[in-house]
């Protein structure tokens, strides 16, 4: 595969990520056609957003952006994504209240949502999981972690 961005990070220094089960493991088992599977990315940085589409539309998603929660919860139905990456950290609408808002509505509640964001504490883990996150991703991470995690949520979904 290949990553023309980077964000740093070792995958063999630290778990970038972690899921409610821990069952995603390894890197590289990417969905065999993520060709037409959408997801919503959403993240205040300009950056990270191109970082994020970027990588996932190498291997074949389909990629719509949002800057903060409010766009994203305003966009979703629309959008009709089979994965969200959500940031915690952002303007108008937090990703933890975005991730409540989501949770809250029948229509989106059943949605696989990744956290992608710098806050890693034990307390923000520990509310991600009481929302309902289904992934956890801190920054920085390896973009083959994220396209591995993202793929099997939304094979899941499938």
């Amino acid at each position: 595969m290949l990553y023309p961005l980077s964000y740093g990070g070792s995958r063999t220094a630290r778990k970038a990520y972690m899921t409610v089960n821990d069952s995603v493991e390894g890197v590289g088992s990417v969905a065999a056609d993520a060709r037409g599977t959408r997801v919503l990315v959403v993240d205040d940085s300009a950056v990270i957003r191109d970082l994020i589409s970027v990588n996932l539309s190498l291997e074949g998603f389909e990629v719509t952006t949002a800057a903060d929660g409010q766009a994203a919860l305003d966009m979703v139905r629309d959008v009709a994504p089979a994965v969200i990456t959500l940031d915690v950290v952002m303007p108008q609408l937090d990703g933890f209240d975005t991730l409540a808002a989501l949770r809250a509505d029948p229509a989106t509640a059943d949605i696989p949502v990744v956290m992608v964001t710098g806050r890693a504490s034990a307390a923000d883990l520990e509310r991600g999981a009481g929302l309902g996150v289904d992934a956890y991703l801190t920054k920085p991470f390896e973009p083959a972690e994220l396209v591995t995690v993202v793929s099997q949520l939304a094979g899941a979904r499938r």
